[in-house]
């Protein structure tokens, strides 16, 4: 965080997206933005998201097994057990973050998904993010360390479909340049076309 951030507690109260500062200083356009979740704050979401899908799948899943007589201990990729955990273990990702923006555990922790490049979350975006992208990270787990690193606290997964994790009720304020500039330029703009008036209007009598 910059000098010229600071981090607040709830929505702030705004008018067109921005705040206007009316002291005697000169004026500066403040944005807000909501503050991106860090690796800790995610790995306690997914950690409470993995004790949920282990329990609510133990309590589905493991009674059907026992009627059926089959096995629970199989490892290998193609059980019958190991294809029903992952198709439920991704469908839980998928469809939480698609109709609600957040699984249960960041609901618990405040957090939520949201894209870079689209207003609401797309079905492509969710499937790149906590289909395929998540995936990958979980036969390669020290990716999910990428999240200190990528820009915006993005995981793998966040990098392909182009979306974050984000604080619900976190907001950074950021300072931008003085509005003062814009005027600075119209006026010289103005200047130039006065001056070009008035050089006309030379040529004109010269003529006469």
């Amino acid at each position: 965080m910059t000098n010229n951030e600071i981090v607040m507690q709830g929505s702030p109260s705004l008018e067109n997206g921005f705040y206007i500062n009316t002291s005697g200083e000169s004026a500066h356009e403040k944005n807000y933005a909501l503050k991106t979740a860090g690796f800790w704050v995610r790995f306690w979401a997914f950690l409470l998201d993995g004790f949920i899908i282990s329990a609510v799948g133990g309590i589905l899943v493991n009674p059907i097994f026992y009627l059926m007589d089959w096995s629970l201990s199989d490892s290998v990729w193609y059980a019958p057990i190991s294809i029903i955990t992952a198709i439920f273990y991704y469908s839980y990702f998928v469809l939480m973050t698609k109709f609600f923006g957040q699984t249960l555990g960041k609901m618990v922790f405040g957090l939520r998904v949201i894209s870079l490049k689209h207003d609401q979350l797309t079905w492509s975006d969710v499937l790149f993010r906590d289909w395929i992208g998540r995936i990958i990270n979980n036969i390669f787990m020290p990716l999910y360390i990428l999240v200190v690193i990528l820009p915006e606290n993005q995981g793998l997964h966040d990098y392909f479909a182009d979306t974050t994790v984000v604080h619900e009720k976190i907001f950074i304020e950021k300072a931008s340049t003085p509005t003062t500039l814009p005027k600075q330029e119209e006026h010289i703009e103005i200047t130039v076309q006065e001056e070009k008036i008035d050089l006309a209007k030379l040529e004109e009598k010269n003529e006469q």
